[in-house]
């Protein structure tokens, strides 16, 4: 059974959507920039965990790989940031 993971990313002005895109992922197909964009502006696992309202071990999980988040998690992080969610979660194409 192949698992999917399905992504849509949009931008909006006010209440109008300007642009949107959608990917369908197979598992373990997205990559992120986390760890790095969290050290380059000096925040610890622990700080972005508590604004984000995670655990520290999820933030751990998201930078290890080991998990995908969700859209809601993703847009959080992304707005956290101050960055768009594709700049810090990159899809890779399998080599099948």
């Amino acid at each position: 059974m192949q698992k999917w993971k399905v992504y849509l990313t949009f931008e909006s002005e006010g209440n109008i959507l300007m642009e949107s895109k959608l990917y369908i992922l197979e598992e373990n197909e997205m990559k992120n920039r986390l760890e790095e964009i969290r050290k380059e502006r000096g925040i610890r696992q622990e700080e972005l965990a508590r604004a984000l309202e995670v655990s520290r071990q999820t933030i751990g999980s998201l930078e290890n790989g080991r998990y995908n988040p969700s859209i809601l998690l993703a847009f959080k992080i992304a707005r956290y940031f101050g960055m768009a969610i594709e700049d810090i979660f990159i899809y890779e194409e399998g080599t099948e």
